[in-house]
C-alpha cells in the first residue's frame, strides 16, 4: 500500500497544490511578483503572469529523485485560472538548459502557439505570450519543443482552467486540481513511478480532506507520457463527468474514467458518508507503482 517513508514537502506540497491557482498560496507581496490582475472597462480582467523554466531534481517517491525540467521549479507547473473573456499575458523566461516554449490549449493567434521551431525560446531568452481566455473549460499547457515526448515527460506541463462567464457560473464546490503523471526513472521509455500530482502514493499517506454533503469538483488532466491511456476510479460512489469542461451539464455518471494524454475532464460528486474512500488508476500496474490515494470525508451522513 505505497512506499516506505515520506517525501519532503518543502519544495512541492501535493496537498497545497490541489487547491492553489494563480499563485494563491503565496503571501500578497510575493504573489505580486508572479501574478497581477487589472480590471478592464468591459468588466473582464487582464491577468499577468511571470513564469520561468528551470532544471531541477524533484523527489517523486521517498528517496527517489528525478532530473526534471520544470515551470516555476515544480511539476506540475502552477495552475493558471481565468474567466472566459479575460486577457492573459505571460512573460516567459527560459532559465533551463534546453530550448522551451509554452503551448496553451484553446483559441489564440498562431504566433502565440509555441509549437513551431521559430517559437522556441532559447536558454536565457524571454517571450511574451498574449491571448484571450477562450473557450471556457478545463485545458492544459505544456512545452512543445522537440523532441516533444521528452519535454513533456521531463515535467513541462500544467493546468489551465477557464471558468464560464459570470452570468452562468458553475455552482460553488470544493475544487481541486489533479494532474495524472508518471516518470521514467531509468530513461528506457517505460514509466517506473505513477502518481496524481507527482508524488507516488502521497494521498494514501496524506488523505485529501473533504466534507460529507459538500459538492466536490475535481479538475483531472492526464499528462502521462509513454502509456496510451490513464484512468481514475473512485471507490464506493459515482461521479458526474463533464469532458473537457466545455459544458455546464454532465454527459455521464460513472465511477471510472479513461483519458488519453492531453485529455481531461471535470468530475463532480458529493460524499454521502464519512470515512476513507480509495481512488486510483484502474490499471493495476499504475496503482501499485504509486497512482493511488484516499479521500477522507468528515461529517455525518446517511445510512
Amino acid at each position: 500500500m505505497g512506499p516506505v517513508g515520506r517525501v519532503s514537502t518543502d519544495a512541492f506540497d501535493p496537498t497545497r497544490f490541489l487547491r492553489t491557482w494563480n499563485f494563491s498560496d503565496l503571501p500578497a507581496d510575493e504573489r505580486s511578483r508572479f501574478y497581477r490582475e487589472t480590471a478592464r472597462p468591459d468588466g473582464s480582467l487582464l491577468r499577468e503572469y511571470e513564469l520561468f523554466a528551470v532544471d531541477r531534481d524533484i523527489e517523486i517517491a521517498p528517496g527517489v529523485f528525478f532530473p526534471a525540467w520544470t515551470y516555476y521549479g515544480q511539476v506540475p507547473g502552477p495552475t493558471i485560472r481565468a474567466t472566459a473573456g479575460d486577457h492573459i499575458r505571460i512573460n516567459f523566461t527560459n532559465q533551463g538548459s534546453h530550448p522551451h516554449t509554452l503551448h496553451f490549449h484553446g483559441w489564440h493567434r498562431p504566433e502565440m502557439d509555441g509549437s513551431m521551431p521559430a517559437h522556441q525560446v532559447l536558454p536565457g531568452d524571454s517571450f511574451l505570450y498574449e491571448f484571450d481566455a477562450d473557450p471556457f473549460g478545463l485545458h492544459l499547457y505544456h512545452c512543445h519543443a522537440n523532441p516533444l515526448k521528452r519535454h513533456v515527460h521531463k515535467g513541462l506541463y500544467g493546468t489551465f482552467i477557464v471558468d464560464p462567464p459570470a452570468t452562468s457560473p458553475r455552482p460553488p464546490a470544493d475544487e481541486m486540481v489533479m494532474v495524472l503523471n508518471a516518470f521514467d526513472t531509468n530513461f528506457d521509455a517505460e514509466n517506473e513511478v505513477y502518481a496524481a500530482n507527482t508524488v507516488a502514493s502521497f494521498y494514501v499517506q496524506e488523505p485529501i480532506q473533504v466534507q460529507v454533503g459538500q459538492l466536490v469538483r475535481m479538475y483531472v488532466v492526464n499528462l502521462t507520457e509513454f502509456d496510451l491511456i490513464n484512468s481514475m476510479h473512485l471507490h464506493a460512489m459515482f461521479f458526474d463527468v463533464i469532458r473537457t469542461g466545455t459544458s455546464l451539464t454532465a454527459s455521464e455518471s460513472t465511477d471510472t474514467i479513461m483519458l488519453c494524454q492531453g485529455e481531461r475532464a471535470i468530475l463532480e460528486t458529493t460524499f454521502r458518508y464519512p470515512g476513507e474512500f480509495m481512488f486510483h488508476a484502474h490499471q493495476s500496474e499504475f496503482a501499485e507503482l504509486g497512482w493511488m490515494g484516499l479521500f477522507r470525508a468528515e461529517g455525518t451522513g446517511g445510512a
